[in-house]
């Protein structure tokens, strides 16, 4: 894979103003994506995944939120100083996004036809029938059946998992160079969640250079589809890695946790409880000033997990996680203390 880097973000901050004060969302965020690479992104709700995606996107709602700080590059350019009328021109041709709520992303007065053909006109410049085809086209391979039919339908007349596969369409019908796939299979049974994954894939090949970030709660999805995964808790990167080094050798605790509460099921073994992450992500406003996995690790130190942020830090090459256990100045290793932090 070529490590020629499409989109460079670099320690992005995007807060949201609310009557309780400041709520950090997104805190010092950093990575790259890779020209033809899928990105995964994984973390439970509240983790800073979607802002993220918004952030790149500059669809911050503003007020209340705002990028306060960063750079955001797309092939070199930064994006976060385009004027908006040179951004419009970006989404959707160069960087496309699958919305997660489809009910909310589509405007219910127009119909399908209309809010289709409306992107595709703007960005390849054809005529309103062409566009009408190509967004039929795109229907079809979504697997919405008599797509030129539906095209005259409004959003409501279309069921949820419809609506997603409408939203999908309309991210892929211009081809864009980087795609932001945010929960793009949830409303979808697995036969189809499988074809969806399968054409974003496929159209993703045909561009020269495309790279996919594919946020999602579904870890098998990123075993099977994704290059580097990023793990994120509490708005900051925890863990990042190859998809064989992350889940191979899990490193971060909360990394653990999570692949821990994944079925393992083997012929003949015994049954037994999976295990779950005690406790519960905390509210926003009340992150633990020090490590923001604190409060839920079994192996935090006393002291210094409470006191001190962990830098994320190489452990093996492309391999970084944000822990003190893995500090040469922790005065134990993990094998000293007892802990064993693979699955």
């Amino acid at each position: 894979m070529s490590q020629k880097s499409l989109l460079e973000v670099g320690d992005l901050v995007t807060q949201f103003k609310t009557d309780r004060g400041i709520a950090k969302a997104v805190n010092g965020v950093s990575f790259d994506v890779y020209s033809n690479e899928v990105l995964g992104i994984v973390g439970e709700s509240g983790s800073g995944k979607s802002v993220t995606a918004l952030s790149v996107m500059r669809l911050i709602p503003n007020p209340p939120g705002d990028i306060v700080n960063g750079s955001i590059k797309l092939e070199g350019k930064e994006i976060l100083d385009l004027p908006i009328e040179e951004m419009r021109e970006l989404r959707g041709n160069e960087i496309g996004m699958i919305f997660q709520e489809p009910m909310t992303s589509l405007n219910s007065v127009f119909t399908i036809g209309f809010q289709m053909k409306e992107g595709i006109m703007l960005h390849q410049e054809v005529d309103e029938a062409t566009a009408m085809k190509k967004s039929a086209e795109m229907l079809d391979m979504v697997g919405i059946p008599s797509p030129e039919k539906r095209l005259n339908d409004y959003p409501h007349q279309f069921s949820g998992g419809m609506r997603q596969r409408v939203m999908i369409a309309m991210a892929l019908s211009n081809n864009p160079k980087l795609l932001i796939a945010d929960e793009p299979t949830t409303a979808l049974d697995v036969t189809i969640q499988a074809q969806i994954l399968e054409l974003m894939l496929s159209l993703q090949k045909q561009r020269e250079g495309a790279s996919i970030i594919l946020i999602t709660h579904d870890l098998a999805v990123v075993a099977e589809t994704c290059d580097r995964v990023i793990v994120m808790y509490g708005g900051k990167i925890q863990e990042i890695g190859t998809v064989r080094q992350v889940f191979k050798n899990p490193l971060h605790p909360y990394t653990h946790g999570l692949l821990e509460s994944i079925p393992h099921p083997v012929e003949g073994s015994r049954l037994h409880r999976l295990k779950a992450i005690r406790g519960n992500v905390p509210n926003i406003m009340e992150l633990p000033k020090a490590c923001k996995f604190n409060t839920r690790c079994d192996y935090a130190l006393k002291g210094l997990c409470f006191d001190v942020e962990p830098e994320l830090a190489e452990i093996e090459p492309g391999h970084f996680v944000r822990c003190h256990l893995y500090e040469e100045s922790t005065e134990l290793t993990t094998k000293e203390k007892g802990i064993e932090l693979s699955v």
